[in-house]
């Protein structure tokens, strides 16, 4: 396993600088400063120069620690050096920055985006945790953009469990490989070390509470998670509307936090989010390092689907891996079970797959994603909401950039999630055409590539329409 390096924290910090700062000064003063190495609690940066260098120190470099003390959840210590033009080739730039998490995770990652596997250290003769998954191991995490700083952090925790990042929330929509970084995690603290680790479902800790109850045996329940060294607990929103269970939950997570013993958890949903459920909660899952998983974009989408074939022994045309990329982009669950719906035929019918045998075996996988029942005005009333504006607006021939976005937007979530034509989008959109609508598409598609916080709008905008869908 490859050391944990501050590179993924760095570069959230100068994402954050880049947008307080705007383009022209941040590009200014940062563009040439080269991130060089980390140390325990510090991060070495290099400058072209020394002028450079104490004009950075002294403009920028409070912003800078206060964010990657808000990342990090320590103190982290700026060291600068003045590099010569030779080190600097070598060393990456704050553009390239995301590239220092290629080696995290077991993993470097080629242009191609293809993974080389480094071996973990593991203790010999270890029987397999019985409640983790084996495959669910950092060296077969993928990594992409949509990842990277949760598998920082994700290492972090599994090299020094109950310190910095405690307790440490996943979370993100259904498939993302939540559960997937949790129990790498899990994994890697069972097979280095002699700590306690429970894997647990919510639905199974509320089981065993009330079972706990049912045959007087609290006690035995209570000294199970609250004296682990490590609980991972996943989807924590199944804990809505529960207020017993969040009370028994409040009081194992005090426990652990007090004992400084790991709590990792996962939910499809940021705290802030969650519905009828404890301030006191919430506020504690708040104190320490949350992350989001976000979709992977198209170009791990793709590794990911080479991999698993990879691992199958399956031979996939890089056409076909496309084809799946491009129609399936909201899970990496969904992603793999296309694949192995062909691997599955190859192995069944001895015939290798084709570009015309994936369409028509994935003709009703791409289907069943758009949800027939759905509704253009539940999609507009979702986003009108979300933008507090009126459905009505969306309609109209107001063309303010106010109204405009959120227009585009809802004609983007209609043609994804939805079998509507997009002249029957444009006719929902107050009588626009088809060109209309394919423009409002493609903005949005090109926003998606060059903004990344906008993946997190547009699945928080989906799960809302989904919810409001069931109740409709």
């Amino acid at each position: 396993m490859a050391e944990f390096d501050y590179g993924g924290f760095w570069n959230e910090a100068l994402s954050q600088v880049r947008t307080k700062l705007g383009e022209e000064e941040f590009s200014a003063w940062f563009s040439d400063i080269k991130y060089l190495r980390s140390g325990e609690n510090s991060v070495v940066i290099g400058f072209p120069s020394g002028f450079h260098r104490d004009k950075v120190k002294a403009r920028y470099q409070d912003s800078i620690r206060a964010h990657l003390k808000a990342l990090a959840g320590r103190e982290i210590t700026l060291e600068f050096e003045v590099i010569s033009d030779n080190k600097a080739e070598n060393a990456p730039s704050a553009e390239k920055t995301s590239a220092v998490a290629d080696n995290i995770a077991g993993y470097t990652t080629d242009n191609s985006g293809h993974s080389n596997e480094i071996p973990p250290a593991k203790k010999p003769n270890k029987k397999q945790h019985s409640q983790m998954r084996d495959d669910y191991t950092f060296e077969k995490y993928i990594l992409g953009e949509n990842n990277n700083f949760a598998a920082n952090a994700a290492i972090a925790i599994s090299r020094n469990p109950g310190t910095a990042y405690n307790p440490f929330l996943i979370y993100g929509g259904v498939g993302l490989g939540k559960t997937h970084l949790m129990q790498a995690i899990g994994n890697y603290i069972y097979e280095n070390s002699d700590h306690k680790v429970i894997y647990v479902t919510s639905e199974d800790f509320l089981n065993e509470y009330v079972q706990a109850i049912r045959e007087k045996e609290m006690p035995t329940f209570k000294n199970k998670f609250r004296y682990t060294d490590v609980l991972l607990i996943d989807d924590i929103q199944f804990f809505q509307e529960k207020e017993q269970i969040q009370e028994e939950f409040f009081h194992t997570f005090n426990t652990l936090l007090n004992a400084k013993k790991q709590l990792v958890m996962t939910c499809d949903r940021p705290p802030s989010e969650l519905k009828k459920f404890s301030d006191r909660l919430i506020s504690r899952f708040e104190q320490n390092l949350r992350v989001d998983l976000q979709p992977p974009r198209y170009e791990v989408r793709c590794a990911i689907l080479k991999s698993t074939a990879e691992s199958r022994g399956a031979v996939i045309p890089d056409e076909v891996i496309d084809l799946i990329s491009k129609n399936i982009s909201s899970n990496i669950r969904d992603l793999i079970g296309a694949l192995k719906t062909l691997i599955s035929y190859t192995e069944i019918m001895g015939q290798p797959v084709t570009l015309e045998i994936a369409q028509q075996k994935l003709r009703d996988i791409f289907a069943s994603r758009r949800q027939a029942n759905l509704s253009i005005e539940i999609i507009q009333k979702a986003v009108a909401d979300f933008y507090s504006l009126s459905s009505s607006d969306l309609k109209g021939k107001k063309r303010n950039q106010k109204i405009v976005y959120p227009r585009q937007l809802s004609m983007y979530i209609c043609r994804e999630m939805t079998d509507f034509s997009t002249t029957e989008i444009g006719e929902a959109f107050g009588g626009r055409d088809h060109t209309t609508v394919m423009h409002s598409i493609d903005k949005i598609q090109g926003l998606l590539i060059t903004d990344p916080s906008l993946d997190s709008t547009v699945e928080n905008l989906k799960r809302q329409i989904k919810e409001l869908s069931t109740k409709s």
